[in-house]
């Protein structure tokens, strides 16, 4: 067995963990009718229980959050119903899970708006990148601007989103503010070229993401919100010219918030860890809760991150797809799987729910 403080117990906020490992959240649109989850979702996050901390997939906040086809949503009663069976499924197994909540401003496309609308954006700017409906890769729609006195009803769907996550039994509620999608448009000027409150200096441009995060706090505790932030990512198009300062601003912010965590992929999502000049440090020294470290991480790389006092807990994405016992997996030193790409996005059980333990395949 291998020897790494990323199988040490942990907390985060009030929530105990059973290791320092964390699933972070993985969009594998697969809701059914009225984006409700269903059982085959309940089955998959059941099977990854063993990560010390599960984050959901991003699950939006009102039909205008939505950016992808068949990704859940937590605004409708079915929705709460729907995944209360996930968290019923994941405690059972002795897990921990939080939700994640998005609204994606531009990423989306007219076809998922209501009656048809535009998308919305802090400013009319296309994002040079594509979306998922009507089963293909399009390019996004043309999105409108958004009004100031739309802002507080946004405000207000991501406290509601909250309260109802907490209805449905998750331990918690992760703010998605990265990604290029609706709080990181606003947060970065190449996205945001307002003129008023929320737009210009760094710190209006960094007002909706700590709006947003105060009130899903207020509501539902700080000891049980997070927020995951993306300071270089490149991800759907977004763009930076000061990103030190302007994350540096919002890490101050959200320490005095008191929130559980930030969630920091760093680097480019998915990508490169040295797509961009950035002192993650200063983050790590700014914020005086959890911090979780995302983006490539391999049991080298956490075990380093942890013993170098980098980061407080790991997150691993796309190993968990094919590999539902991954922590078991990096523990034992065991192979990891290969997922499917062609099974990522859409469609039944295959590529979702039926990749084997390791047990499994080798005969143990």
């Amino acid at each position: 067995m291998t020897s790494s403080p990323l199988f040490e117990p942990a907390a985060l906020g009030n929530i105990p963990l059973s290791n320092r490992v964390v699933m972070a959240p993985l969009t594998r649109n697969r809701a059914g009718a009225g984006f409700v989850p269903g059982a085959l979702t309940a089955e998959y996050y059941a099977q990854r229980a063993s990560a010390g901390l599960i984050i959901s997939e991003a699950t939006q906040i009102s039909q205008q959050g939505q950016g992808y086809q068949d990704t859940p949503g937590i605004y409708t009663q079915p929705q709460i119903d729907g995944w209360k069976k996930v968290t019923t499924a994941v405690h059972e197994r002795g897990g921990r899970i939080v939700l994640q909540l998005w609204h994606v401003g531009r990423i989306s496309h007219v076809d998922l708006q209501p009656n048809g609308d535009q998308p919305v954006a802090p400013s009319a700017i296309r994002a040079a990148t594509k979306t998922f409906v009507n089963n293909a890769f399009v390019d996004v729609s043309e999105p409108r601007a958004l009004e100031i006195d739309e802002l507080a009803g946004i405000v207000n769907d991501f406290r509601k989103a909250a309260s109802n996550a907490i209805e449905a039994g998750f331990d918690g509620v992760e703010v998605h503010g990265a990604n290029g999608y609706l709080l990181e448009q606003f947060a970065k000027d190449g996205a945001n070229v307002r003129t008023d409150a929320y737009g210009g200096s760094v710190e209006n441009r960094a007002r909706l993401m700590l709006d947003v995060t105060a009130a899903v706090a207020e509501e539902i505790g700080a000891e049980r919100t997070g927020i995951r932030i993306s300071p270089v990512s490149p991800a759907n198009g977004i763009s930076c010219s000061d990103p030190q300062a302007q994350y540096d601003y919002i890490v101050n912010q959200l320490d005095a918030l008191g929130i559980a965590y930030i969630h920091v992929v760093e680097g480019a999502t998915g990508g490169p860890r040295d797509v961009a000049p950035f002192d993650y440090g200063s983050l790590r020294r700014r914020f005086s809760k959890t911090y979780i470290a995302n983006n490539g991480f391999d049991l080298e790389l956490a075990t380093s991150h942890l013993a170098d006092g980098r980061a407080d807990l790991i997150a691993f994405g796309r190993p968990f797809i094919a590999n539902p016992d991954l922590v078991e997996r990096l523990q034992s030193g065991a192979p990891l799987a290969e997922m499917n790409p062609a099974t990522l996005y859409g469609g039944s059980a295959a590529g979702y729910t039926d990749y084997p333990r390791f047990t499994e395949t080798s005969g143990r």
